[in-house]
């Protein structure tokens, strides 16, 4: 859905949920490879990455069409998806999970976030990772990477469909990143999804709450005895949840 635009009641209520929860009710859907293989924060946040997909896409490097002078071009893809990835989104680079290189270092990085963005995400490395991870935007990567991208990358498409850690990733696609990873929600199913999971988390905090004082879970996740459909329904009037 190319013209859809995430909400700010959709964000907010995808900033309270889980990974997990939204991989579960995407798998519901049918839809079973929507997490980013191969990448993890390169610091942890508190708060959870919410935005959608602006995309970079970078080819094998040809020695000829990338030495170090390329930089100086004004229309240098990775520069200009630094520069026009929207506020609120989250830019997003296929690297063909290929970590001996960095997709980005810590000024672009830098950049991003003094410009607004919600996050960036790689299958290839960072360089600078240290001044990364001390950004409060968040930021997940493969792995630290010294090497300067021209050594094995080409940036060449800028906000094209992608690849990203075997995920196919559409432009506005909504992107969601905790502790556990990133997700890659299709666009027309964003709204949807976020309501869905705001009331699983829930439902999960209820049986947490219940596995610590002792309750079996046969029977409680999923919740298939009457009983604690009851006792659910009691602790939502409780909570308000």
């Amino acid at each position: 859905m190319a013209d859809y635009v995430l909400s700010d009641e959709t964000r907010k209520q995808l900033m309270r949920v889980s990974t997990a929860s939204i991989a579960t009710q995407l798998f519901k859907r049918g839809l079973r490879n929507q997490f980013i293989q191969g990448v993890s924060a390169v610091s942890a946040k508190d708060e959870t990455m919410v935005g959608q997909a602006f995309t970079l896409r970078y080819i094998p490097a040809r020695e000829d069409r990338n030495p170090l002078e390329v930089f100086r071009n004004a229309d240098h893809p990775q520069r200009v998806a630094v520069e026009t990835c929207p506020e609120g989104h989250v830019l997003v680079m296929d690297a063909r999970k290929d970590a001996r290189a960095a997709t980005a270092g810590s000024i672009l990085v830098t950049r991003l976030a003094v410009r607004g963005c919600a996050g960036v995400v790689s299958d290839g490395g960072f360089r600078d990772a240290h001044g990364i991870g001390e950004l409060d935007m968040p930021a997940f990567c493969a792995r630290p990477s010294a090497p300067t991208n021209l050594t094995l990358h080409e940036a060449i498409e800028i906000n094209g469909p992608i690849a990203c850690g075997d995920v196919a990733v559409f432009p506005g696609d909504v992107v969601v990143g905790d502790r556990d990873g990133v997700m890659v929600i299709p666009a027309h199913l964003a709204d949807e999804i976020a309501d869905v999971c705001s009331g699983m988390e829930s439902f999960e905090d209820f049986v947490l709450e219940e596995v610590m004082n002792g309750t079996p879970i046969i029977g409680l996740y999923p919740c298939t005895i009457e009983e604690n459909q009851q006792k659910f329904a009691a602790w939502r009037k409780r909570t308000g949840r």
